[in-house]
């Protein structure tokens, strides 16, 4: 049960919401704009110089072999060749643009600039593009060694601290700093839960960071006026690792499938609603169990009962044999 004093103490932490798009390579980005653009060209009715259906694919397939052997002159070599393919037939379709039909300009005009954004990122770049399906996605690195980056979107959590219902989510654009988050995530909580969260336990990425009024933000690195409560409530911070490990395996969090920008923020927000079911469904499986008596607690119940009264007073019934086998019921069907 979620108590109004459950909405003071929260836990604030962050992950990564993947987009559904493949390992972004330079030769796989390259190969499927080209391809785009000979299919825009083919549906408009623009004649092309030459669309490179044969070289293009190809000199793809050699890249990947090359970086697979360490050759990395070589690949280098044939990247440049398949970009300079690509800028070529970007530069025809661009050309004739204008003789497209009105119904298809619009989606001509969405291609182009992104084609041209792929051709002239370079490695250094900030706000690359890594998908052309889904050009918001960013690239996140969140220190793990198994996935060192993930591209997506990153979403802030908050949970109550004691229950871990999930009680604030929302995405933030752009890869901020987790503590430039924390602000925003504080406002989210309290305007959902109609009540201002005093405490806040935190990991060392949102050190220094601001919160509302009223508010104090805590993590384990904090020694000066730490009581023995505080002290427990700080280590019980990592209780929302779990949580947030659920909704990735269990509640579709791992990728969003929906697209957009807007849909981000839809998808993230109905997978806290849904964590929060699946919670609240497990507490009424268990309290229904213990009503109707199955065959998992009844014979704890019995246990407890031989335990604390007399067996000449109460006239317990033998459990079931089988697993499968039901209680006896009484006259009112109890």
């Amino acid at each position: 049960m979620v108590k109004p004093q459950s909405f003071q103490k929260v836990i604030v932490d962050s992950t990564v919401q993947e987009k559904a798009i493949a390992h972004p390579t330079d030769s796989k980005l390259l190969e499927r704009a080209r391809r785009q653009l000979v299919q825009f060209a083919v549906e408009a009715g623009l004649t092309l110089r030459q669309n490179y259906n044969r070289a293009a694919p190809t000199l793809a397939v050699q890249i990947g072999r090359y970086a697979h052997a360490k050759q990395f002159k070589r690949m280098r070599g044939s990247l440049k060749k398949l970009k300079t393919i690509v800028g070529r037939v970007w530069r025809d379709v661009e050309r004739q643009l204008d003789h497209a039909p009105e119904a298809l300009k619009q989606r001509g005009c969405e291609l182009l600039p992104k084609v041209e954004r792929l051709l002239t990122q370079k490695q250094p770049d900030k706000n690359k593009l890594y998908s052309l399906h889904a050009p918001e996605a960013e690239c996140i690195g969140k220190g793990k060694a198994r996935q060192p980056y993930e591209f997506g979107v990153k979403v802030s959590i908050a949970t109550t601290h004691k229950e871990g219902l999930v009680v604030g989510m929302r995405t933030m654009p752009g890869n901020p700093y987790d503590g430039h988050t924390l602000l925003e995530t504080l406002e989210q909580v309290a305007i959902l839960t109609d009540c201002q969260p005093k405490e806040v336990f935190v990991d060392l990425g949102y050190r220094g960071a601001d919160v509302p009024p009223g508010t104090k933000a805590y993590h384990h690195k904090l020694k000066r006026d730490i009581t023995q409560r505080l002290r427990h409530d700080i280590r019980r911070r990592s209780a929302i690792e779990p949580a947030i490990g659920h909704m990735r395996n269990d509640g579709r969090l791992r990728r969003n499938w929906l697209k957009g920008a807007d849909s981000d923020a839809f998808h993230a927000l109905l997978c806290g609603c849904g964590h929060n079911l699946r919670m609240i469904l497990r507490k009424l499986r268990l309290l229904f169990g213990l009503i109707t008596g199955g065959p998992i607690w009844m014979p704890l119940l019995l246990v407890a009962l031989h335990r604390f009264l007399s067996s000449d007073e109460a006239t317990l019934p033998d459990a079931p044999s089988s697993p499968g086998a039901h209680w006896p019921l009484g006259a009112n069907g109890i």
